[in-house]
């Protein structure tokens, strides 16, 4: 398969800039993979799909600031570092992307706070830097005062103060991803409950996602493509639930993939561990029997996903009803129902 079969053709002001005042407003496409049809929707709507016996997969993990800015004794520009995750117990060693790369040599000092600076320790593929933190005080809270939302690079303007929120899902616990599971985003307290009301169970997962998602494809054959590993964790009370469920709906591509490795690593039991699951068409469900999910940058891992699960061609349809019909696009866009 090649790459540019799942393109397509995403006017500009499509792709959405800002959150919408309310987290449930959002549209919702229902595509129905058996009788290959879809039908405009709210997300409001999503507990009347739901009954009892199903399971709503959440994935739990909370973003952190994960874009520092610095300085460099002899360079006049700010330095970027795009923390991505922490290499070592006592969480001082991190790796990370570094700009302006060239800038950035083995032992460069990047001074963050008087109480801070990172030096670079080695150069890796990708842009990719290993860092070691000095702090004069508590590392996690100097980086959470200092650090910045890691907003998508589609999203055309500086972080806000607003965005810590928003770019957060209701039900973030665990830190560790530098993007929110955005699928997650349109949730509110109250519609869980209605949820609740209406028959499901709620499961939680853990995936922190990583550097995988900002990055393209690298090869146009879409079989020759590997992703990075990300962390993932299933605990007992979770895994009991998910076990139990008659249809297990998956809020995001995150909880997908964090379903669907289970499934293949010996099914619903306490587990944790790296997966790197590359899911595309031709690519069997083991898991997951329905998913929420927004739409995805063409030529993705995470359209490739969706349209394994959906089926490429009325993916694409439903994508080009979407355009047509003006939803708001990627991570503080509307979102699919498919089931």
């Amino acid at each position: 398969m090649q790459l540019s079969e799942f393109d397509y053709q995403l006017p500009d002001e499509l792709v959405a800039q800002e959150p919408l005042a309310d987290r449930s407003a959002a549209r919702m496409l229902v595509v129905n993979r058996q009788a290959g049809t879809f039908h405009d929707s709210s997300f409001r709507d999503l507990p009347a799909h739901l009954g009892t016996g199903d399971c709503l997969i959440l994935n739990d993990t909370r973003v952190f600031p994960s874009r520092i800015f610095g300085k460099k004794i002899g360079y006049d520009r700010q330095v970027e570092l795009f923390l991505l995750r922490p290499e070592s117990a006592d969480r001082l060693t991190w790796s990370a992307l570094a700009r302006p790369g060239r800038h950035l040599h083995i032992g460069t000092r990047v001074y963050i706070t008087p109480r801070l600076f990172a030096e670079i320790l080695e150069t890796r593929d990708r842009g990719e830097r290993l860092l070691k933190f000095t702090c004069n005080g508590n590392l996690d809270a100097e980086l959470e005062a200092n650090g910045h939302v890691p907003l998508p690079p589609y999203i055309h303007r500086p972080d806000q103060p607003t965005d810590r929120e928003r770019y957060q899902t209701v039900f973030a616990e665990k830190p560790g991803s530098v993007a929110a599971p955005t699928a997650g985003l349109h949730f509110t307290p109250e519609i869980l409950d209605a949820c609740r009301a209406a028959g499901a169970e709620i499961a939680k997962v853990t995936l922190h996602v990583g550097l995988g998602t900002f990055q393209p494809l690298s090869s146009d054959e879409v079989e020759k493509n590997h992703l990075h590993s990300e962390r993932y964790e299933i605990t007992a009370p979770n895994a009991e639930i998910l076990a139990r469920a008659a249809r297990r709906i998956a809020v995001g591509t995150t909880a997908v993939r964090t379903i669907e490795t289970a499934s293949r690593n010996g099914g619903f039991h306490p587990q944790s561990g790296e997966t790197s699951i590359f899911l595309y068409p031709g690519c069997a469900f083991q898991g997951v029997d329905a998913m929420i999910t927004n739409f995805h940058l063409p030529k993705s891992s995470l359209i490739l996903l969706v349209a394994a699960f959906g089926g490429k061609d009325l993916m694409l349809a439903a994508y080009r009803h979407a355009v047509e019909q003006r939803y708001r696009f990627f991570s503080y866009g509307d979102c699919m129902l498919i089931l």
